[in-house]
């Protein structure tokens, strides 16, 4: 059956069938898809829509997803990943933008995106206020507090700069280091505009402070030369914010004019105006310096002279006081020879009543008195012996009696005397003394102990 026959050649609305040739032709799914692909990508090959970013998005792949929207409508956009990378701005939610691409349809969902090429924020009015949030935002954090700036060394051995090794602001630099106090330099080459600048400042300040020993720096600088807000963005990343405030290595922040301010001047140890301000920061004046201690010296000089003359002065003064030191030493010896006389005097006499005293002494050591001394020390031991013979056969009776006794009375107490009585001693199967008859059982076995002998039995009811 053919479709024309559903309705008996009829249509259901009661309107004729169409099949002549003002019939539309009729397209497969895909090929509509297609023709409208080709049609829309045609006409719309390149476009610059501004729009406020409602979502981001980035895909294990790389590719980034987001909708680009205004009061009354939305626009889905994708940004390949060889592209994301380039885009001179970050894409955040809420972000008012100006994208430029072409657009395309997605037949898999049936809807239409915008490709996008190259993203730049809508006027500086929008920029400056995503910067002033980022600020916030990363003042919240104590990222920008004084109390955690670092002091700059007051003459650095080497200083570390990061800068485009082609411009003018390393010559800047150097020119003015050699002019006030030379130092060594060490030169870390970085872009400093366009999309990846950031990260190569970023990895020059994380490189410094990677170094060991002699070239590692004591100080560094970040400088570039003046430009237009947009030239200057990436010194308002928020990561190389982060890494300049991270740094352990002191950070002169010298980007741009007087008038021009980065992210990175708040995190920064020092903010100086221009990339030549920097270098005077960096070092003093030799000269100056020169000139100063020059001065010190002649000062130091002159006060120690004023002291001495004051002190000498002193002394002569109190030396007027005194008496001549001559006659001091007259009357000292004086003194000394009368004291070594009567030293010798006394000597002697010392000499004489210790000789006395000695003849006395020997005169009483005659052979009699000592042994006279030792037989009444013979007798004297020979009585202590006897009263200790004496007190030691009286305590060995006295125990002899104590101990017989004990031994009595403890015999008079054995319960063998009682058996001997006419009682008997019932024990258990065990051997222990069954003290009442509430502890035996019928049939228990049990032994009886007599005065002279035992004698088993049973327990009857």
């Amino acid at each position: 059956m053919q479709n024309n026959d559903l309705f008996d050649n009829d249509s259901p609305f009661g309107l004729p069938p169409q099949t002549g040739s003002n019939a539309p032709p009729e397209y497969s799914v895909s090929e509509l898809s297609h023709k409208l692909k080709k049609v829309v990508e045609d006409e719309f090959s390149y476009v610059r829509v501004r729009g406020e970013i409602s979502r981001v998005t980035v895909a294990k792949s790389g590719h980034m997803y987001t909708s680009l929207k205004d009061t009354d409508a939305v626009l889905d956009a994708v940004c390949w990943r060889t592209t994301v990378g380039r885009l001179a701005v970050k894409p955040e939610e809420g972000m008012e933008v100006v994208c430029t691409g072409r657009l395309t349809t997605y037949p898999g969902r049936s809807n239409y995106q915008l490709v996008i090429e190259t993203m730049e924020l809508a006027g500086q009015g929008a920029l400056l206020k995503m910067l002033e949030e980022r600020r916030k935002k990363l003042a919240a954090e104590g990222l920008f507090d004084e109390s955690r700036k670092k002091p700059l060394p007051f003459l650095p051995e080497l200083i570390g700069v990061v800068t485009s090794p082609t411009g003018a602001v390393i010559r800047d630099i150097m020119h003015r280091l050699d002019e006030r106090f030379p130092r060594r330099v060490l030169l870390w080459p970085a872009l400093v505009q366009g999309s990846t600048a950031a990260q190569q400042v970023i990895a020059a300040i994380k490189g410094f402070n990677a170094l060991q020993g002699d070239l590692r720096p004591d100080l560094l600088i970040v400088a570039r030369g003046g430009g237009s807000l947009e030239d200057l963005m990436p010194f308002n990343d928020e990561a190389l914010v982060r890494a300049v405030a991270a740094s352990d290595i002191p950070i002169i922040s010298a980007v741009g004019h007087e008038t021009d301010t980065t992210l990175i001047d708040y995190a920064a140890d020092l903010r100086a105006p221009t990339p030549t301000a920097a270098a005077e920061k960096a070092v003093p004046v030799r000269a100056e310096l020169l000139a100063q201690t020059l001065e010190a010296e002649r000062r130091m000089l002159t006060a120690a002279q004023r002291l001495l003359q004051q002190h000498r002065t002193h002394v002569q003064g109190l030396g007027r006081g005194l008496i001549d030191p001559k006659r001091l030493l007259e009357l000292g010896m004086q003194k000394l020879d009368h004291l070594s006389s009567k030293l010798e005097h006394g000597l002697q006499n010392w000499l004489q009543r210790r000789g006395a005293k000695l003849n006395e002494l020997s005169a009483k050591l005659s052979p009699q008195s000592l042994l006279r001394q030792i037989n009444d020390a013979q007798r004297l031991v020979s009585g202590m012996s006897e009263r200790l013979a004496q007190s030691e056969r009286k305590i060995f009776h006295d125990r002899a009696v104590a101990l017989k006794n004990l031994a009595a009375m403890m015999e008079s107490l054995s319960f063998k005397r009682v058996l001997e009585r006419g009682y008997a001693v019932v024990r258990d199967e065990k051997g222990g003394i069954v003290a009442s008859a509430k502890a035996l059982h019928p049939g228990q076995a049990v032994k009886i102990q007599f005065k002279d002998g035992e004698a088993a039995a049973t327990v009857k009811k």
